[in-house]
């Protein structure tokens, strides 16, 4: 027999391939950062051996979940301005607490925050889009997560850069200080349609095209925007970026809740994915996005979280849940977003929106093993007749109790082993103070 470095067991095993059948009695061998072969423990357990035999009875293993779109380092300012319209929040309270904060040890600190949320609950790789992004990339691999950190690009001014040029040139500069790393995928990230002109959003495209790295923006999100957008260029947010050539499968945009039919058959034929982020829209009250539209149009959907000082968590089991409660009630319809697809957004379909699908996303051997062992013998999950509807429906963060990155274990009984939690927990309530007292 082979000899691997861990056989993972489950009751159910869901690889989030092919026709999605869950695999009973399931096993996953992984050898160094790699996904050697999964089936039943029955056929595993044949053809390999290990010394770490791990997970067992009661627990179902799937593949880690991904957050496509979040602003990371903004976990310090959770809870900082709650109950606001974004364009409020935005101006009035976030942009200057970031001009008063923000620097590469703020992004380094909060970064440990922001991954030790996400690791404990499932995400094992995450889309970011903010400034001092070599900060996060540091913080990202230490803490043994996977990450596309966007360098933002803006026309104005901040601590981070002068000009859309300067921002642009940052961006590059951090695209080839990072794209041969295989934990960190850099990326470029124009902020959206009302903060960045033609030439910058053009000039950020080009550098995407040329170093074939994603590009990553905010697009249609308030009805505030598309109102502006069509004043400046007589075009809807969506039309207007495709009227620019930007939207290509190498773009990810956010939000997309205030969207045409033309406009989804856009995104649709030019394959730009979409992030979701039902719960930072529902709080900030700009709206629902046509999921179910979007969805039968073609478009690749995925779940993000937005920065948790618009959310206020980095959860995504708790954005499967409530978009999929959500879309049921707007759409009447109780079939909308099945707990499968729903998953299906959370790992493969996010894996692929982030151009990461030939990597991680599913269960199957050649990707690397990003996996998640949860615990299914809970109150709250018992008794048990669907794995989908209950990962969907009634999981909680708290019955994650393994995360496995690149082959790794960095969450083990529910406690990050990368880190010390205590301290992270500390520096945050020290950041607090100091906010707080300003």
């Amino acid at each position: 027999m082979k000899k691997v470095d861990y056989i993972i067991k489950s009751d159910h095993l869901l690889t989030m391939e092919g026709d999605l059948s869950v695999i009973k009695d399931g096993a996953v061998a992984v050898a160094g950062k790699d996904i050697v072969d999964a089936g039943t423990f029955n056929e595993i357990s044949k053809k390999y051996s290990s010394e770490n035999t791990i997970g067992g009875k009661g627990k179902v293993v799937f593949p880690g979940l991904i957050n496509t779109h979040t602003h990371a380092a903004m976990v310090y300012f959770r809870g900082l301005a709650d109950d606001l319209p974004l364009k409020e929040w935005l101006e009035g309270h976030i942009w200057p607490a970031e001009g008063k904060w923000l620097s590469s040890e703020f992004v380094s600190d909060a970064l440990e925050l922001a991954c030790l949320e996400m690791l404990k609950a499932g995400v094992t790789t995450y889309s970011d889009m903010y400034f001092y992004e070599d900060a996060a990339a540091r913080v990202t691999k230490k803490m043994g997560m996977k990450a596309v950190l966007g360098v933002g690009v803006l026309d104005f001014p901040t601590r981070f850069a002068q000009t859309a040029d300067e921002y642009i040139s940052k961006a590059e500069g951090f695209i080839n200080d990072w794209k041969n790393d295989e934990m960190i995928i850099p990326c470029i990230a124009p902020h959206a349609t009302y903060t960045c002109g033609t030439d910058a959003y053009k000039k950020a495209n080009a550098v995407s095209e040329k170093h074939n790295v994603p590009i990553h923006t905010h697009a249609a999100e308030t009805r505030w925007e598309v109102e502006e957008i069509r004043k400046r260029h007589n075009k809807t947010p969506v039309e207007y970026l495709n009227s620019i050539g930007v939207l290509s499968e190498r773009m990810h945009a956010a939000h997309c809740v205030w969207l045409t039919d033309e406009e989804i058959d856009i995104l649709a034929k030019t394959k730009t994915g979409v992030s979701h982020c039902i719960e930072s829209n529902l709080k900030l009250a700009s709206g629902v996005a046509p999921l179910s539209k979007m969805l039968k149009a073609g478009v690749r959907v995925s779940f993000g979280t937005d920065g948790a000082a618009s959310n206020n968590d980095l959860n995504i089991l708790s954005e499967m849940s409530t978009a999929a409660k959500i879309h049921k009630a707007v759409s009447d319809d109780p079939t909308v977003l099945d707990s499968r697809t729903s998953l299906l957004m959370a790992t493969k379909w996010g894996a692929e929106v982030l151009m990461l699908g030939s990597r991680t996303g599913t269960i199957k051997p050649g990707k690397r093993a990003d996996l998640v062992i949860a615990d299914m013998e809970k109150p709250h999950l018992t008794p048990m007749y669907n794995v989908y509807s209950h990962i969907s429906y009634a999981m909680r963060a708290s019955d994650i109790e393994t995360v496995m990155v690149d082959g790794r274990i960095v969450v083990d009984n529910g406690r990050l082993i990368t880190a010390d939690e205590e301290e992270i927990l500390s520096k945050a309530r020290n950041w607090q103070e100091k906010i707080k007292e300003k």
